[in-house]
């Protein structure tokens, strides 16, 4: 039975989830800093940092039995070994085994070293995602260590888990932290926060044994469901954080609701003056939208409104004319965008449309700097820039505003609540504080907008314009990359241009630059006549804007990128796609990514490469990419599907994301994430707030913010 705790907080045991990750032996100072960038602080913050997906090394594989897609450990011994410098230097190893099968080891980078460790003759054990390459399977930079030519092979008992690592943070080294995390894991009856009378749904474990089995699962456990977060263990994990998550939204929705804001008018000259300069009608569903937006504006409470739209619905529009009633009532706005790339745009458009207005749109980006950034910062504060364009820049100490009304974010899911909360306060007189809009290009299925976004009203722009050209979009095995690239190739000597998009495998910056490095020089040797730039997270800021801007003018017919192009990239004259591993992202990322084409008035394509074999799942979701460009149907069915939708990446300070749970895949589990949040608030206020500090962490102050 879990007991409610009757006595004082002051005299309560002190929580070991609590305490500082050096209290763990081998954890020094330079190891907690390293931890720190993964936003590790606490010993309860390792039980938490769960597996990205687990490998089999309980058994070798005979190399005559692989297929393209597995990810396996062979051993072998070298049978050839060659050094070759087409283009950029590369180290091939041909690996053979007593099956007959024949291996090739492909290795980027290598040092000298390494070249007289894997002479002919060397006996090893590889462990790799293996594909298919261009002179049969191939494994890029194994895992490998050798071994002695009669020592016999070891195997792991148990599932190795892979964890979400960081520069300088070898994985083996965080198992061994998580391990030792582990080993203070309190008993049930201190660590169980969700009380037996609040209901927990069927079939789902205490906690602690959860935590348990997802950080150390048996051999013979389904690795699809564990990989697809299916398992029960992982049910009960997600639960949890769609609970805390829950309760957090519905208390800062309470809280913000009792503040004032400005009571804004929205039908004046300037509005009307707008709508007619446009170069084209809204749509009916743009008209409706801005209308609840307008009235929400007219109120002396703060608005709060989530305004979600397909790309292209024309979210901006409505987000100007909201604009428009701020400043025709005496305030100001700020608009703000998670990249430069996305703010660019915004600036561009508001230019356009309200400077004929008389109204000054005003910029400020980390670029901004200088005589510019002083000007920006001076028209900001003393009223005469109506509207402010930027980045995180905006909430910058030293940013200020004369009388802010209105605050625009777009995309608010890459940005930290905190961060959302601190431009807000920018704009707070007296007891007034501005009003909220966001705006989203990725669809919410209704009944999941109400409880992921249990702090905003929502409103849906479900209206494409007139005049966008539907993407044809197919899927093709990663077998036949080459014939994909012969497409390339013949659509870049019409005259168009080309993305090829690395997806987020690991949870690393590093292992994913160095994906689509791999995939540059792939593209680079095959397409030897195009120009083909690359562009990835660990670049700099210049750096990748560099490119983009020689993509945009035409420079390049080939861009390799991560999914840093996921959002606010327009370059109408790139009508062809390319998605390598689509199978492991989730809809709404295919569609976002997908949106990047299309833009312009050339038929467009989008590839969805995948490899083999297909989970079910994986098949469905491609199959509803082939089928619709509908953002919303794409949405409900992937909450229909419940499949892993996109990976929101490493929790950062102050952004209520979710680590674990996955709303299109969990969405079922919210009818009774609401009825047991119910519960609690009414009998058990004190375990909701030990809820909320387990979960959030550093960000639960900002929560009555």
């Amino acid at each position: 039975m879990v007991r409610h705790p009757t006595t004082p907080a002051a005299t309560t045991p002190a929580d070991p989830g609590r305490t500082p990750l050096t209290s763990l032996g081998g954890v020094g100072p330079a190891l907690a800093d390293t931890l720190g960038k993964l936003g590790l602080r606490t010993v309860q913050d390792l039980w938490f940092h769960l597996p990205l997906r687990y490998e089999d090394r309980t058994r070798v594989v005979p190399i005559a039995d692989l297929r393209p897609g597995d990810r396996a450990q062979v051993e072998g011994t070298v049978d050839f070994i060659e050094r070759g410098f087409r283009f950029r230097p590369q180290l091939k190893v041909i690996l053979g085994d007593a099956s007959g099968g024949a291996l090739l080891l492909r290795f980027f980078h290598f040092r000298k070293a390494q070249m007289e460790q894997l002479a002919k003759g060397t006996r090893l054990l590889c462990f790799g995602e293996v594909r298919q390459g261009p002179q049969g399977l191939e494994i890029v930079h194994p895992q490998y260590q050798r071994i002695e030519p009669d020592e016999p092979v070891v195997v792991d008992e148990r599932l190795t888990p892979v964890y979400p690592t960081t520069e300088g943070l070898g994985p083996r080294r965080l198992a061994g932290v998580v391990a030792r995390a582990l080993a203070h894991l309190p008993t049930d009856d201190r660590l169980e926060l969700i009380p037996e009378s609040a209901g927990l749904p069927t079939g789902l474990s205490s906690l602690r044994d959860a935590l348990l089995y997802v950080h150390r699962p048996p051999p013979e456990v389904d690795l699809r469901e564990l990989g697809e977060g299916r398992h029960p263990a992982q049910q009960r994990l997600a639960f949890e954080e769609l609970l805390t998550q829950h309760l957090t939204l519905r208390r800062m929705r309470a809280a913000v609701k009792k503040r004032k804001a400005p009571a804004l008018k929205s039908a004046g000259a300037l509005h009307d003056r707008l709508l007619a300069a446009l170069p084209f009608a809204l749509t009916g569903a743009q008209a409706r939208v801005s209308q609840e937006v307008a009235r929400d504006l007219a109120r002396a409470h703060p608005m709060l409104r989530l305004v979600q739209g397909d790309v292209g619905s024309g979210k901006t529009v409505v987000a100007a004319l909201a604009a428009v009633a701020a400043v025709e009532s005496g305030y100001q706005v700020a608009l703000m965008a998670p990249t430069e790339l996305l703010a660019e745009q915004h600036l561009r458009n508001f230019r356009a449309w309200l400077e004929p207005l008389g109204l000054k749109v005003e910029w400020l980006a980390g670029k901004v700097q200088g005589k510019a950034r002083k000007s920006a910062l001076g028209h900001a504060a003393d009223g005469t820039a109506h509207i402010v364009v930027g980045t995180h820049a905006l909430m910058q100490e030293g940013v200020a505003f004369a009388r802010l009304g209105l605050v625009i974010v777009d995309e608010q899911h890459r940005f930290g609540v905190h961060q959302r909360l601190a431009l807000r306060d920018k704009g707070a007189e007296g007891e007034l504080i501005p009003h909220q809009l966001v705006l989203t290009a990725t669809p919410i299925p209704r009944t999941l907008a109400m409880s992921a976004y249990a702090d905003l009203d929502v409103s849906s722009i479900d209206e494409l314009p007139p005049g966008r050209t539907p993407v044809q979009t197919v899927a093709i095995s990663n077998e036949r990359r080459y014939d994909v690239m012969e497409r390339i190739h013949a659509a870049c000597m019409q005259g168009r241009q080309v993305y090829w998009v690395c997806t987020l495998i690991e949870e690393s910056e590093q292992l994913n630059a160095q994906a689509a490095e791999v995939a540059h020089a792939e593209l680079t040797t095959g397409l030897p006549d195009l120009a083909v730039g690359l562009i990835h997270g660990r670049m700099k800021p210049k750096e990748k804007q560099a490119v983009m801007d020689a993509f945009k003018a035409g420079e390049l017919a080939v861009l390799v990128a991560t999914t840093v192009i996921e959002v606010g990239v327009d370059v109408p004259n790139a009508s062809l796609m390319v998605i390598e591993n689509s199978e492991r992202l989730g809809l709404a990322q295919l569609h976002q990514l997908r949106g990047r084409v299309g833009r312009g008035a050339i038929a467009s394509n989008c590839v969805l490469l995948y490899q083999t074999p297909l989970s079910r799942l994986a098949r469905e979701r491609l199959q509803v990419m082939r089928e619709t460009n509908d953002g919303f149907r794409i949405a409900e069915k992937d909450l229909e599907l419940r499949g892993p939708g996109e990976v929101l990446g490493t929790r950062q300070t102050g952004q209520l994301q979710f680590r674990i749970a996955d709303l299109a895949r969990d969405g079922h589990l919210m009818p009774d994430v609401q009825r047991v949040a119910e519960v609690m608030m009414r009998d058990y206020p004190d375990r909701c707030e030990r809820l909320i500090a387990r979960w959030v962490g550093e960000a639960a102050r900002y929560v009555d913010a």
